[in-house]
């Protein structure tokens, strides 16, 4: 009864998914059942980590939720964890348990969920949360980035607000954190414009030059990973991006891995990947394992930099571009 009240108090509203709610576009009603469908799934993984005695229970009722959504029901588990980990009382290791099991093979969609919590918590908890792989940690501020433009669009996408002094993580590489957010945007863009690949488009080529290749970075991950764009809006979509296309293809081979190591692999990811890269799905995440740095060194650019850059140069080796 507990952890039932639990749920209940710490979950949000699942009427906050729905597009009118949001104020999103509707393209049509496939696209909008897709995204309010990818929005409850994600509640319900959050529901299923806020009530279960540990992420184990939770990952037990994870696995039932159909394939195309299963990861964004992975993402909001590691929300609710990320959450009850903040508190002040009890222990904080959730996450971190959620990453040793099954959680593991998710673990891109396992960052951003904390990401989503960032949002969400009192700052003075963030040194609670936790990301262990200094490699994916930038995956965090990605999730806090998506949070922030699909809960507070007209600030970070119609006024184009910039995260210029990011605290977290800090250090030598902090600068890098506005970069990180704007590929979250840029995902979120995706939603914000309802699948519509010209509308996302539009929407990201108002912002500063400077900005727009991490939010291509960003749009393109959500047109692989989420889908719901057609062949030829995906191909105006890429020639949209422009000069950006390397940028977009790097995302969509990270969506792309993310899938296939997660056992989540779908037609609509096949589709973003043979109209973006050219290639299988297999193939474009082949190339974003291959080139994946083997030590996180500290340096001029962070290591996930680094990998980004490398997918998007093989992209342009590959004379996509």
């Amino acid at each position: 009864m507990l952890r039932a009240i639990r749920r209940k108090v710490i979950t949000p509203n699942v009427s906050a998914t729905r597009l009118d709610v949001r104020g999103f576009p509707e393209k049509n009603p496939a696209a909008r059942d897709l995204l309010e469908t990818v929005g409850r799934s994600f509640l319900t993984g959050y529901a299923y980590a806020a009530e279960a005695r540990d992420p184990s229970e939770a990952e037990e009722r994870l696995e039932g939720i159909e394939q195309r959504f299963r990861g964004f029901a992975y993402e909001g588990a590691a929300m609710a964890l990320a959450v009850l980990d903040a508190l002040p009382v009890g222990r904080s290791d959730r996450v971190v348990r959620f990453l040793e099991g099954r959680g593991a093979a998710h673990h891109y969609m396992v960052y951003v969920g904390v990401g989503w919590a960032m949002a969400r918590v009192p700052r003075f908890t963030w040194s609670k949360l936790h990301a262990p792989d200094p490699l994916l940690r930038w995956l965090v501020l990605d999730g806090y980035g998506f949070h922030q433009a699909y809960f507070h669009t007209r600030k970070y996408v119609h006024e184009q607000f910039e995260e210029a002094h990011f605290p977290w993580p800090g250090g030598a590489e902090g600068w890098y954190a506005r970069h990180a957010i704007d590929q979250g945007i840029g995902r979120a863009m995706w939603f914000v414009g309802g699948t519509d690949a010209d509308l996302v488009a539009d929407l990201i080529d108002r912002f500063p030059e400077r900005r727009r290749a991490d939010m291509y970075s960003g749009a393109g991950l959500a047109a692989t990973y989420a889908g719901g764009a057609d062949e030829e809006e995906l191909k105006r979509f890429t020639d949209r991006a422009g000069e950006y296309r390397g940028q977009l293809a790097q995302g969509s081979a990270f969506a792309a891995e993310a899938r296939i190591r997660a056992g989540l692999l779908g037609p609509h990811t096949e589709l973003a990947t043979s109209v973006i890269w050219g290639t299988t799905a297999a193939e474009a995440a082949e190339i974003s394992s291959a080139v994946r740095p083997a030590d996180v060194v500290p340096g001029r650019l962070p290591a996930w930099e680094v990998w980004r850059r490398r997918i998007a140069d093989e992209f342009v080796t590959l004379g996509r571009s």
